[in-house]
């Protein structure tokens, strides 16, 4: 049994579903520059000190470095499998690859942090899924329905996604941030960040995100199936709460030294049950976990400021949203179809969008934030 469908092909799957419609006029200061187009499901992107732009095209398996001609030139290619997480410091570019994402299988599972180095060497620097089969942080979470609802209303409740369960054996590696010689994982099968030593390749757990709670609406449909297949929830399990799993999407290292932490909702990712997605803080030191804000749509990457404003990406919102660091209040920064991965240099925020099925269509652009 696995306990949810790979992270990017669920957001391939709710791309058929969920209408992708134009965006309308943001509130940034200026029109986005377009970099680069044509890319399949660039859902990852770095900026280096030069302002130098990598960029993941994950269906694709490649990792690429955007030219000045708007071309790529690419740095690493991996048919089959899941790039993703790209992260540089110095001369060193880190990303993440991965393959399985479960299936009910742990055994398949096969994840890995990986740099290049000035030279263009690939080097392994550790084995994530491994870890998760040894130790799966997510154990001890509770899943599901509550004892609040009767085993005979469960009877009508499809087999996937599970009545209840505990957190079971999964890992898709998904983001990373890096500082000095540590990398930080957002794992978005295992729902957990993991810390990762970039010279020995130890790894531990920092911290595994709480389950994002949800009542069951009347007339609700629950997805099953890759193909955007539903079935409407039993009648008796309306009114009570379905604990879904967090699944982290994004990591990133605010002034403070705190990470911040992107999460999808783990169910539905249309507005049927709200917007649930969420940012988390999270203790480096501790693992203290706590929630910095919520009612986002499909939060997919995030960058901070200086400040300590968070500009997120609500890929089926179509917009990129500016979180202000005291009120928490969210206000539309950039209308965009589909956007994906943030990140911020100086005053300018890089991000990538166009995300959604069919022939390539992601971009890479760049916008002033003040």
């Amino acid at each position: 049994m696995k306990k949810k469908f790979p992270l990017a092909a669920c957001l391939a799957a709710a791309a058929l579903v969920i209408p992708m419609g134009p965006a309308v006029a943001g509130s940034s200061s200026s029109e986005p520059e377009t970099l680069a187009k044509g890319l399949l499901a660039p859902l990852s992107l770095a900026v280096d000190k030069n302002d130098s732009v990598l960029v993941t095209q994950n269906f694709a398996g490649r990792l690429d470095r955007v030219k000045d001609d708007g071309q790529l030139a690419n740095l690493y290619t991996r048919a089959g499998w899941d790039v993703s997480g790209v992260a540089t410091q110095g001369g060193a570019t880190y990303f993440l690859e991965s393959v399985g994402a479960g299936g009910g299988k742990p055994d398949a599972l096969k994840g890995y942090v990986k740099s290049i180095g000035r030279s263009g060497e690939v080097r392994t620097i550790a084995d994530l899924a491994g870890y998760e089969r040894a130790h799966n942080p997510d154990g001890d979470q509770h899943h599901g329905f509550g004892d609040d609802v009767s085993a005979d209303c469960l009877k009508g409740w499809p087999a996937f996604p599970p009545a209840r369960y505990e957190g079971l054996v999964d890992s898709h590696p998904y983001a990373t941030a890096v500082k000095g010689d540590t990398l930080y994982i957002a794992d978005a099968g295992a729902n957990a960040i993991l810390e990762v030593d970039a010279d020995t390749g130890d790894i531990s757990t920092v911290a595994v995100l709480p389950p994002r709670p949800a009542v069951i609406p009347a007339g609700a449909r629950i997805p099953i199936d890759m193909a955007g297949g539903t079935v409407e929830a039993p009648a008796c399990v309306v009114g009570h709460e379905y604990a879904f799993e967090s699944v982290p999407t994004d990591v990133e290292i605010g002034p403070d030294g705190w990470l911040y932490v992107s999460s999808l909702p783990g169910g539905p990712e249309d507005t049927s049950f709200g917007a649930r997605g969420a940012i988390f803080k999270v203790n480096p030191w501790t693992g203290a976990t706590r929630l910095w804000a919520e009612d986002i749509l499909s939060p997919t990457g995030i960058a901070v400021a200086d400040n300590g404003d968070v500009y997120a990406a609500s890929m089926f919102g179509n917009e990129i949203v500016k979180i202000d660091a005291w009120s928490r209040e969210s206000t539309q920064f950039l209308a965009v179809n589909g956007p994906a991965a943030v990140e911020l240099s100086g005053d300018t925020l890089y991000a990538t969008a166009g995300f959604g099925p069919g022939a390539p269509a992601g971009t890479v652009i760049k916008a002033s934030i003040n």
